[in-house]
C-alpha cells in the first residue's frame, strides 16, 4: 500500500482531530477463541471492524485498518503486516511506517464499547504534552489500548519486535524510556469527574474496556450496547463534551500525565 498521508481521502469531516493524526483499527489477531475472524462478527447490526472505524471517524480521524486476516478493503484501506503473526505490535509498526502523520491512534477491533470522546482527549493530551505514548488508566491500572503513539517511537518499537519482545505495553514503556519521557497514563476517573469525557450512554468506565474475545463476550457487549438506548445516535455526539472543555485548558492536560 502507498504511504498514508495525513487523514483519509474519503473520510468524513475532519472534526477535532486535525490533520496531524490518523487512526488505525488493529484487526490482525488470530481470533482463536472466536473460531472465526472477529473483525467480521456482527455487532449492533454491522461488523466489529465497521463499528471501530466509525468510532475513529467520530473522533475526527482518517480511519485505516492495520493487519487483516480476511479481505477488509471494502471497509477502509488496509496496511498489511510486514511480518504476519507478530501480533498487534507488528500491526502498529507497519502502520507507523506507512503514515506521514505525526501520531497515530490505535484502536483494537474488539473494544466496541469505547466512546470517541476518550480518543479525542488522549489525542489532545498527546499534542499538549508532546509525549510519544499516551494511554488511559482505570482504577490505577494502565490500559494498553486505545493508544496514541508518535512516529518517533517507531525505531524502538521495531527493535522490540525484532528482538521477539512482542508485548505492546512493555514496548511502549521501552519507547518512552528511550526518548527520555514518562509514559502518559491518563486516569479516566479524573476526566469523568471534571467533565472532560463522557460515555454517550452513561456507561461506567470499567465497562468501556470489555474485550470481545469469544461469542459469549460478543453477546454480553451487544446486551450492554442495546441497553444504552439509541446508542448509535448518541455516539455521534460523544466528542462534544471534549470540544467544549478543551479550550484554554492545556494546563490541566499537562498536569495529569
Amino acid at each position: 500500500m502507498r504511504p498514508i498521508a495525513d487523514g483519509r481521502p474519503d473520510a468524513a469531516e475532519p472534526g477535532t482531530a486535525g490533520q496531524d493524526s490518523v487512526g488505525f483499527v488493529l484487526a490482525g489477531g488470530r481470533s482463536s477463541r472466536m473460531a472465526a475472524d472477529k473483525a467480521l462478527q456482527p455487532f449492533a447490526g454491522k461488523p466489529l471492524v465497521a463499528h471501530a472505524l466509525t468510532v475513529l471517524r467520530q473522533a475526527g480521524l482518517g480511519a485505516f485498518i492495520a493487519g487483516a486476516r480476511s479481505p477488509l478493503e471494502a471497509f477502509a484501506p488496509v496496511v498489511e503486516d510486514l511480518q504476519p503473526g507478530m501480533g498487534p505490535l507488528g500491526g502498529i509498526c507497519a502502520a507507523l511506517a506507512a503514515t506521514s502523520a505525526c501520531r497515530a491512534v490505535f484502536l483494537p477491533v474488539d473494544l466496541p464499547l469505547l466512546p470517541a470522546s476518550l480518543l479525542i482527549y488522549l489525542l489532545y493530551h498527546a499534542r499538549i504534552t508532546g509525549r510519544a505514548i499516551t494511554l488511559a488508566s482505570v482504577n490505577g491500572f494502565a490500559q494498553t489500548f486505545p493508544a496514541v503513539v508518535g512516529r518517533e517511537a517507531l525505531p524502538v518499537l521495531r527493535s522490540e519486535l525484532e528482538a521477539g519482545r512482542m508485548g505492546c505495553y512493555s514496548a511502549f514503556q521501552a519507547a518512552a524510556a528511550h526518548l527520555g519521557q514518562p509514559l502518559s497514563r491518563i486516569p479516566l476517573e479524573l476526566l469523568l469527574q471534571t467533565g472532560h469525557i463522557a460515555h454517550p450512554g452513561g456507561l461506567p468506565a470499567l465497562r468501556w474496556f470489555l474485550n470481545v474475545n469469544t461469542l459469549e463476550d460478543l453477546r454480553r457487549a451487544e446486551g450492554i450496547y442495546s441497553g444504552l438506548g439509541n446508542a448509535s445516535s448518541l455516539a455521534c455526539n460523544s466528542g462534544s463534551v471534549c470540544d467544549s472543555n478543551f479550550a484554554g485548558n492545556s494546563g490541566f492536560a499537562a498536569s495529569i500525565g
